[in-house]
Protein backbone atom coordinates (compact mmCIF):
# COMPACT_ATOMS: atom_id res chain seq x y z
CA UNK A 1 0.00 0.00 0.00
CA UNK A 2 1.20 3.60 -0.82
CA UNK A 3 1.15 6.77 1.24
CA UNK A 4 -1.78 8.25 -1.43
CA UNK A 5 -3.97 4.89 -0.44
CA UNK A 6 -4.06 5.88 3.52
CA UNK A 7 -6.54 7.74 4.78
CA UNK A 8 -5.84 11.11 5.88
CA UNK A 9 -5.51 10.84 9.21
CA UNK A 10 -5.30 13.34 12.28
CA UNK A 11 -4.50 11.97 16.22
CA UNK A 12 -5.83 14.76 18.61
CA UNK A 13 -4.23 14.78 22.11
CA UNK A 14 -5.81 17.27 24.39
CA UNK A 15 -3.31 18.22 27.08
CA UNK A 16 -2.92 19.99 30.75
CA UNK A 17 0.82 19.46 32.50
CA UNK A 18 1.53 16.81 29.98
CA UNK A 19 4.83 16.78 29.07
CA UNK A 20 6.55 14.21 30.01
CA UNK A 21 4.05 11.90 28.57
CA UNK A 22 4.37 13.50 25.59
CA UNK A 23 7.93 13.27 24.80
CA UNK A 24 7.51 9.23 24.84
CA UNK A 25 3.98 9.20 23.49
CA UNK A 26 4.42 11.06 20.20
CA UNK A 27 7.10 8.80 19.09
CA UNK A 28 4.95 5.88 19.95
CA UNK A 29 1.97 7.23 17.89
CA UNK A 30 4.27 7.12 15.15
CA UNK A 31 6.06 4.08 15.64
CA UNK A 32 2.06 2.64 15.03
CA UNK A 33 0.48 5.24 12.24
CA UNK A 34 3.84 6.86 10.83
CA UNK A 35 1.78 8.59 8.22
CA UNK A 36 -0.16 10.39 10.54
CA UNK A 37 -0.16 14.01 11.64
CA UNK A 38 -0.82 14.99 15.12
CA UNK A 39 -2.25 17.96 17.03
CA UNK A 40 -1.33 19.24 20.34
CA UNK A 41 -4.38 21.20 22.28
CA UNK A 42 -2.91 22.60 24.96
CA UNK A 43 -4.53 24.40 28.03
CA UNK A 44 -1.83 27.10 28.34
CA UNK A 45 0.00 23.93 30.78
CA UNK A 46 2.84 25.28 33.79
CA UNK A 47 4.71 22.92 32.92
CA UNK A 48 5.97 23.76 29.10
CA UNK A 49 3.63 21.20 27.33
CA UNK A 50 2.72 24.13 24.57
CA UNK A 51 6.27 25.35 24.28
CA UNK A 52 7.75 21.66 23.93
CA UNK A 53 4.70 21.14 21.49
CA UNK A 54 5.76 24.52 18.92
CA UNK A 55 9.74 22.85 19.23
CA UNK A 56 8.82 19.70 17.91
CA UNK A 57 6.86 21.00 14.96
CA UNK A 58 10.44 22.57 13.93
CA UNK A 59 11.81 19.45 13.57
CA UNK A 60 8.47 17.52 12.51
CA UNK A 61 6.15 18.78 9.82
CA UNK A 62 3.65 15.74 11.03
CA UNK A 63 3.26 17.50 14.35
CA UNK A 64 0.76 20.78 14.91
CA UNK A 65 -0.53 22.57 17.66
CA UNK A 66 -3.05 24.83 19.43
CA UNK A 67 -2.61 26.70 22.02
CA UNK A 68 -5.37 27.97 24.53
CA UNK A 69 -5.92 30.60 26.87
CA UNK A 70 -6.31 28.68 29.84
CA UNK A 71 -8.06 25.38 31.25
CA UNK A 72 -11.26 25.64 28.65
CA UNK A 73 -12.37 22.11 29.56
CA UNK A 74 -11.99 18.65 28.20
CA UNK A 75 -14.87 18.96 25.75
CA UNK A 76 -14.01 22.20 24.21
CA UNK A 77 -10.73 21.19 23.37
CA UNK A 78 -11.70 18.44 21.66
CA UNK A 79 -13.78 20.17 19.63
CA UNK A 80 -10.86 22.23 18.69
CA UNK A 81 -9.57 18.55 17.11
CA UNK A 82 -12.45 18.27 15.71
CA UNK A 83 -12.96 21.46 14.16
CA UNK A 84 -8.80 21.61 12.65
CA UNK A 85 -9.64 18.07 11.06
CA UNK A 86 -13.03 19.38 9.51
CA UNK A 87 -11.28 22.85 8.30
CA UNK A 88 -7.94 20.71 7.22
CA UNK A 89 -9.56 17.90 5.12
CA UNK A 90 -8.52 15.39 7.24
CA UNK A 91 -10.63 11.72 6.51
CA UNK A 92 -10.41 10.17 9.98
CA UNK A 93 -9.68 11.71 13.25
CA UNK A 94 -8.43 9.77 16.11
CA UNK A 95 -8.18 10.81 20.01
CA UNK A 96 -6.53 9.74 22.83
CA UNK A 97 -5.78 10.83 26.26
CA UNK A 98 -2.26 12.21 26.64
CA UNK A 99 -1.33 9.97 29.76
CA UNK A 100 -0.70 6.10 28.16
CA UNK A 101 -3.96 5.42 29.66
CA UNK A 102 -4.63 4.71 25.78
CA UNK A 103 -1.84 2.45 24.83
CA UNK A 104 -0.71 3.49 20.86
CA UNK A 105 -0.28 -0.38 20.18
CA UNK A 106 -4.38 -0.18 19.52
CA UNK A 107 -4.80 2.50 16.96
CA UNK A 108 -4.29 1.05 14.06
CA UNK A 109 -6.94 -1.64 15.10
CA UNK A 110 -9.45 1.56 15.15
CA UNK A 111 -8.12 3.28 12.21
CA UNK A 112 -9.13 -0.43 10.44
CA UNK A 113 -12.42 -0.35 12.15
CA UNK A 114 -13.21 2.75 10.24
CA UNK A 115 -13.71 0.81 6.80
CA UNK A 116 -16.75 0.02 8.36
CA UNK A 117 -17.95 2.22 10.85
CA UNK A 118 -17.61 6.04 11.17
CA UNK A 119 -16.85 6.08 14.54
CA UNK A 120 -14.75 2.81 16.16
CA UNK A 121 -14.80 3.16 19.83
CA UNK A 122 -11.84 1.67 21.94
CA UNK A 123 -13.64 -0.13 24.58
CA UNK A 124 -12.71 -1.68 28.04
CA UNK A 125 -16.06 -3.43 28.47
CA UNK A 126 -16.47 -6.07 25.37
CA UNK A 127 -14.49 -9.28 24.97
CA UNK A 128 -10.83 -8.95 24.83
CA UNK A 129 -11.20 -5.42 26.45
CA UNK A 130 -10.04 -5.07 30.01
CA UNK A 131 -8.64 -2.58 32.53
CA UNK A 132 -5.61 -2.83 34.53
CA UNK A 133 -5.11 -0.45 38.02
CA UNK A 134 -8.52 0.37 39.04
CA UNK A 135 -10.20 -0.52 42.27
CA UNK A 136 -14.32 -1.51 43.08
CA UNK A 137 -15.22 2.66 43.26
CA UNK A 138 -13.90 3.34 39.95
CA UNK A 139 -15.64 -0.45 38.28
CA UNK A 140 -18.21 0.97 40.35
CA UNK A 141 -18.52 4.39 39.16
CA UNK A 142 -17.40 3.84 35.24
CA UNK A 143 -20.23 0.74 34.93
CA UNK A 144 -23.02 3.31 36.60
CA UNK A 145 -22.26 6.19 33.97
CA UNK A 146 -22.21 3.72 31.04
CA UNK A 147 -25.55 2.43 32.76
CA UNK A 148 -27.17 5.64 33.05
CA UNK A 149 -25.72 6.72 29.29
CA UNK A 150 -27.50 4.06 27.53
CA UNK A 151 -30.38 4.41 29.63
CA UNK A 152 -31.04 8.23 28.81
CA UNK A 153 -28.84 8.83 25.16
CA UNK A 154 -30.34 5.10 23.58
CA UNK A 155 -26.78 4.36 23.18
CA UNK A 156 -25.97 0.84 22.51
CA UNK A 157 -21.80 1.06 22.91
CA UNK A 158 -20.97 -0.44 26.42
CA UNK A 159 -18.14 1.80 26.48
CA UNK A 160 -19.34 5.43 26.35
CA UNK A 161 -17.67 7.40 28.70
CA UNK A 162 -14.13 6.78 27.37
CA UNK A 163 -12.12 9.32 24.61
CA UNK A 164 -10.31 6.47 22.68
CA UNK A 165 -11.86 7.17 19.54
CA UNK A 166 -11.56 7.35 15.57
CA UNK A 167 -14.03 9.55 13.93
CA UNK A 168 -15.14 9.85 10.03
CA UNK A 169 -14.45 13.58 9.70
CA UNK A 170 -17.34 13.78 6.71
CA UNK A 171 -20.08 13.12 9.99
CA UNK A 172 -18.27 15.06 12.23
CA UNK A 173 -19.18 17.88 9.92
CA UNK A 174 -22.57 17.09 10.20
CA UNK A 175 -23.04 18.13 13.69
CA UNK A 176 -23.44 21.57 14.95
CA UNK A 177 -20.96 21.68 17.35
CA UNK A 178 -22.49 24.99 19.02
CA UNK A 179 -25.12 23.27 20.65
CA UNK A 180 -22.90 21.02 22.38
CA UNK A 181 -23.77 20.83 26.48
CA UNK A 182 -20.95 19.46 27.85
CA UNK A 183 -17.15 21.38 28.33
CA UNK A 184 -16.16 18.56 30.39
CA UNK A 185 -15.97 14.72 30.73
CA UNK A 186 -19.14 14.22 29.73
CA UNK A 187 -18.69 15.41 26.31
CA UNK A 188 -17.33 11.40 25.72
CA UNK A 189 -21.20 10.63 26.04
CA UNK A 190 -22.79 13.76 24.53
CA UNK A 191 -20.37 13.51 20.77
CA UNK A 192 -21.74 9.45 20.67
CA UNK A 193 -25.46 10.43 21.32
CA UNK A 194 -25.42 13.32 18.71
CA UNK A 195 -23.14 11.10 15.89
CA UNK A 196 -25.95 8.78 16.77
CA UNK A 197 -28.41 11.54 15.42
CA UNK A 198 -26.85 12.10 12.22
CA UNK A 199 -26.69 8.81 11.42
CA UNK A 200 -23.59 7.19 12.55
CA UNK A 201 -22.51 3.69 12.54
CA UNK A 202 -20.31 2.46 15.56
CA UNK A 203 -17.94 -0.49 16.22
CA UNK A 204 -16.43 -1.06 19.60
CA UNK A 205 -12.69 -2.77 19.39
CA UNK A 206 -11.16 -3.90 22.55
CA UNK A 207 -7.84 -2.76 24.26
CA UNK A 208 -6.41 -2.85 27.43
CA UNK A 209 -6.97 0.57 29.42
CA UNK A 210 -3.92 1.29 31.50
CA UNK A 211 -2.85 3.80 34.54
CA UNK A 212 -1.37 7.00 33.40
CA UNK A 213 2.79 7.13 33.77
CA UNK A 214 3.44 10.46 34.74
CA UNK A 215 1.42 12.99 36.23
CA UNK A 216 -2.34 13.28 38.33
CA UNK A 217 -5.70 12.26 36.94
CA UNK A 218 -7.70 15.64 36.04
CA UNK A 219 -11.23 14.14 37.06
CA UNK A 220 -13.25 15.20 40.39
CA UNK A 221 -16.35 14.65 42.29
CA UNK A 222 -17.37 18.13 40.86
CA UNK A 223 -17.21 17.38 37.07
CA UNK A 224 -18.46 13.71 37.68
CA UNK A 225 -21.77 15.27 39.02
CA UNK A 226 -21.95 17.77 36.23
CA UNK A 227 -21.75 14.93 33.65
CA UNK A 228 -24.64 13.03 35.49
CA UNK A 229 -26.29 16.82 35.06
CA UNK A 230 -26.03 17.28 31.33
CA UNK A 231 -26.92 13.23 30.72
CA UNK A 232 -30.19 13.76 32.12
CA UNK A 233 -30.96 17.22 29.76
CA UNK A 234 -29.56 15.21 27.09
CA UNK A 235 -31.84 12.77 27.57
CA UNK A 236 -34.94 15.48 27.82
CA UNK A 237 -33.37 17.14 24.39
CA UNK A 238 -33.81 13.69 23.40
CA UNK A 239 -37.39 13.36 23.85
CA UNK A 240 -38.03 16.39 22.69
CA UNK A 241 -36.06 15.71 19.16
CA UNK A 242 -34.08 18.69 19.57
CA UNK A 243 -31.77 19.71 16.69
CA UNK A 244 -28.22 18.51 16.61
CA UNK A 245 -27.38 18.85 12.99
CA UNK A 246 -25.61 22.27 11.34
CA UNK A 247 -28.14 23.63 9.15
CA UNK A 248 -25.93 23.34 6.46
CA UNK A 249 -26.73 19.51 6.59
CA UNK A 250 -30.03 19.18 7.59
CA UNK A 251 -32.04 17.11 4.96
CA UNK A 252 -34.71 19.35 2.38
CA UNK A 253 -37.91 19.11 2.61
CA UNK A 254 -39.76 17.81 -0.14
Amino acid sequence: MTDSDHPRLLVTLCTYNERENLELLIPEIHQYLPQAAILVIDDNSPDGTGDYAKELRNKDQRIHSIHRSGKLGLGTATIAGFQYAIENHYDLVLNLDADFSHPPRFMPALVEATNTADVAIGSRYVPGGKIEGWGPKRYFMSGAINWYARLLLRLKSRDCSGSFRCYRVSKLAEIDFALLRAKGYAFQEEILYRCRRVGCTFQEVPFTFEERRFGSSKINLGEAFSALWVMLVLGIDNCLGKRVRSISTEPSEE
